[in-house]
């Protein structure tokens, strides 16, 4: 989805940064893309609650703009969401995807664009971690040295995101949902979350996470 340079922009932006909690490394690349359409962001304590951490990785497609967005904005969605202060991460998670959906759909400079992006997020505080996503990025933790996963890939050939994508007028054609895109969750994407007379859970591509929680 989207063009590709006749060469790879190989170069890579390598961050890094640390507290008394957790040693956190990134870096990215542009690779064949014509922009770089992938974001991430890494915050060791959150400006509203310190004893929060916010990990997050937005992998884009169609265009750079829906993972810029979420980058800079879907912490904060989470962070104003009632449930946050009342201490129910997993339901501030939920709908903080979601608002950041609609805060993205409003948004002058984003209500035309084309693009979209996966979301995996975890968000540590006091000692457990909260996993969520959309789309096909992963999370795995290491428990022991033993490798686990913690996020779901949300594909158009899982039969229960089949189903969904069906019932809101969309279809799976060679594992790509209405032939085209690769993945049946993502923020952003508005071309499929057009039918008005379903939630926006159930539109053909949603915003609606998959969670865990590792304490």
């Amino acid at each position: 989805m989207g063009q590709t340079l006749s060469e790879p922009v190989t170069t890579k932006e390598s961050a890094s940064c640390v507290n008394e909690l957790f040693t956190v490394g990134s870096s990215c690349m542009q690779g064949w893309r014509i922009n770089m359409e992938d974001a991430h962001t890494h915050l060791l304590s959150l400006p509203d609650d310190p004893r929060c951490a916010f990990f997050a990785v937005y992998d884009g497609h169609g265009g750079p703009k829906a993972s810029q967005f979420a980058g800079i904005n879907l912490h904060k969605q989470i962070l104003q969401q009632a449930d946050y202060a009342q201490g129910n991460l997993p339901e501030a998670l939920r709908k903080g995807f979601l608002a950041l959906d609609e805060q993205m759909r409003s948004d002058d400079e984003m209500r035309d664009d084309v693009s979209g992006a996966t979301a995996v997020v975890v968000l540590v505080k006091d000692d457990v971690i909260h996993c969520a996503n959309v789309g096909d990025s992963r999370a795995v933790v290491s428990v022991c040295g033993e490798a686990r996963p913690l996020s779901f890939d949300h594909k158009p050939a899982n039969e229960k995101e089949a189903k969904r994508i069906l019932a809101a007028g969309g279809w799976v054609e060679f594992n790509r949902v209405n032939g085209n895109l690769a993945l049946s969750r993502a923020l952003g994407d508005f071309v499929f979350k057009r039918n008005e007379s379903i939630p926006p859970e159930e539109q053909i591509v949603t915003g609606k996470l998959s969670g865990c929680i590792v304490d």
